[in-house]
């Protein structure tokens, strides 16, 4: 089965940074696009980064310049670096993977980590 665990989350003043930590097992890591979502209250959960297999990026206008995401794939683990940050950046972050084996597709998702930028 398939697990995805965040971590990273917290509180943190506007203009500071935070990087956010997703660590997968019972899966072949490596053959997954990855991204982060988030969700704020009262809103739809939307995407803020993805990151494929093959090293292709892409990111939300709102935190484009701002956030980062990355990835090692010897230590299955997807990153978000987090700068400049934003009180309207406070939400839910989500981590998720999408992983094709033998032309199945699955979803996975984590079970979210709070991030508050406040003052």
């Amino acid at each position: 089965q398939v697990q995805l665990v965040e971590s990273g989350g917290g509180l943190v003043q506007p203009g500071g940074s935070l990087k956010l930590s997703c660590a997968a097992s019972g899966t072949i890591f490596s053959l997954c696009h990855v991204a982060w979502y988030r969700q704020a209250p009262g809103k739809q959960r939307e995407l803020a980064a993805r990151l494929t297999n093959i090293g292709s990026t892409n990111y939300a206008d709102s935190v484009k310049g701002r956030f980062t995401i990355s990835r090692d794939n010897t230590k299955n683990t997807v990153y978000l670096q987090m700068n400049s940050l934003k009180p309207e950046d406070t939400a839910v972050y989500y981590c998720h993977a999408q992983c094709t084996f033998v032309k199945i597709t699955e979803d996975y998702w984590g079970q979210g980590t709070q991030v508050t930028v406040s003052s």
